[in-house]
């Protein structure tokens, strides 16, 4: 094992080895091979983690709001030098295109530390004046030490979406970022050392979720945890939490409906509906993966839509030529392509892709799905039911508003939804009906971060973004004046 390649803890300011000792292998998606170390963590690294938090926080939280949002600002600035760092490290780390990682994920952290960083400066508080007798403010005081769990498909993207305004708030911060993806994170910690930010502030603590995770859910001193990842892990945080009346957090799973009427704006519709198909391997929680096209226009979206996704580049990730990178890891290739062949167990008819691309070179072991589109499943199987999280999408046709609304509306999830349509009214009166906490019409993906994120239904719990981050990460107490 080669010290240089082993990812350290960063707890109080220092970068530290596990307790244990012991590491976990880290992959490079687009060859299978290992290509770093990180810490095999445990209940006691957690543990020192929030002991420098706690110590940490009477400082940070009395600090004022604007030099909070300077250090917010350095951090944004050296992400910003190191960009082309970040972005090769998170497209070797997670298997995406370099040019995407350079494009979204890298520009859309820095994005997030600014963003709260300057609310914060604008964070402002109610009163209420009852006549004749007095006056009501509200005071928003931060929580104290919170839990930030971060998944691996946009692995620095959402880690500094929790990050952020848990900072900005007056937190401090013990996180884990997914062991799949943990090289970013690791870069971030070096940005924290090198700029001084206070020792502990903000922590990090790599390893397993059964092991790190849950010692984070179950600390006692650890008072809110914002988590973003599957259902069945926010089920189990959930359980662990809610009894200790943890304020919680949980951005979970998708199966997004894209509904597509037709009088669309076709050109613009079927190359959108290519992105958000297909966009870092259809592994961002808000792809739509279950596309509806009004029976009129059908068999013309098929054809043109399958030539589209036919041509789609599958490569090296550090190609800037490829569209579509790795996947993230062999056990999930080997579960995407699980549900191809369940699909066609189903009756679905594969149209396009359905298969592992093996690409030559340094690639030869890489983990490479082909973009798959299936049409022929009813919308009630469980290929469309299911969350799947990769490159494959089923196409449906349908009749009537009602009818698509019936589809749309049948799974377990309701995270985002699109619909295409130039008729203004049929937007609105879909868009309301609609079980999903963000409907996107004619667009996908278009993100202003002051505005509410999150699902209804099993695609989570509470809203993420703006002020709303804000108000998760502070504590409301009213004061009453009475003349």
């Amino acid at each position: 094992m080669n010290h240089l390649h082993n990812i350290p803890n960063y707890t109080g300011g220092k970068f530290i080895a596990p307790n244990s000792g012991q590491y976990l292998e880290n992959f490079e998606p687009a060859t299978g091979q290992i290509y770093s170390y990180i810490p095999d963590s445990d209940e006691n690294d957690v543990n020192q983690a929030v002991l420098a938090a706690q110590k940490a926080f009477p400082m940070w939280s009395s600090m004022s709001n604007e030099d909070r949002s300077a250090w917010m600002i350095k951090i944004a600035d050296k992400i910003e030098e190191r960009l082309e760092e970040f972005a090769a490290a998170e497209s070797k780390d997670n298997g995406k295109p370099i040019t995407l990682a350079a494009s979204m994920d890298i520009p859309r952290a820095i994005s997030n530390f600014k963003f709260f960083a300057h609310a914060l400066t604008q964070f402002s508080s109610e009163s209420h004046y009852m006549q004749g007798v007095g006056v009501n403010y509200t005071l928003r005081q931060p929580l104290g030490v919170v839990g930030c769990i971060s998944p691996w498909n946009l692995p620095l993207y959402l880690l500094t979406w929790k990050i952020a305004p848990a900072l900005a708030a007056g937190n401090t911060v013990v996180c884990k970022p997914s062991e799949v993806t943990p090289y970013t994170a690791y870069l971030l910690s070096e940005i924290c050392q090198e700029i001084g930010l206070p020792e502990g502030v903000l922590n990090f603590v790599h390893g397993l979720g059964p092991k790190v995770g849950e010692a984070m859910c179950v600390h006692s001193d650890i008072v809110a945890i914002s988590f973003t990842g599957g259902t069945a892990t926010g089920k189990r945080i959930a359980s662990v939490a809610a009894p200790m009346f943890k304020k919680l957090s949980l951005e979970l799973g998708g199966k997004n409906p894209n509904i597509i009427f037709s009088d669309c704006n076709y050109d613009e519709m079927i190359s959108s509906t290519v992105r958000s198909s297909f966009s870092n391997q259809g592994q961002i929680c808000l792809c739509g993966s279950r596309i509806f096209v009004e029976r009129s226009i059908y068999k013309k979206f098929k054809t043109d839509f399958v030539e589209k996704v036919s041509k789609l580049h599958v490569g090296d990730p550090k190609d800037e030529k490829t569209k579509t990178g790795a996947v993230v890891s062999e056990a999930h290739m080997n579960k995407v392509l699980s549900y191809i062949e369940l699909a066609k167990s189903e009756g679905g008819q594969i149209l396009s892709g359905g298969h592992r691309v093996l690409l030559a070179g340094r690639c030869a072991n890489g983990w490479f799905i082909s973009p798959t589109v299936i049409e022929g499943l009813s919308f009630d199987c469980r290929t469309n039911q299911e969350e799947i999280f990769g490159p494959v999408v089923t196409i449906t046709p349908f009749d009537t508003e009602e009818e698509v609304l019936m589809f749309a509306n049948s799974t377990q999830y309701g995270l985002s939804a699109t619909i295409w349509t130039e008729n203004l009214s049929r937007a609105h009166r879909m868009a309301e009906k609609l079980h999903s906490g963000i409907v996107w019409i004619n667009c996908w993906l278009v993100r202003d971060l002051r505005t509410p994120f999150g699902g209804v239904k099993a695609s989570g719990v509470g809203r993420e973004g703006g002020m709303e981050a804000l108000h998760f990460f502070t504590e409301a107490k009213n004061v009453c004046i009475k003349y």
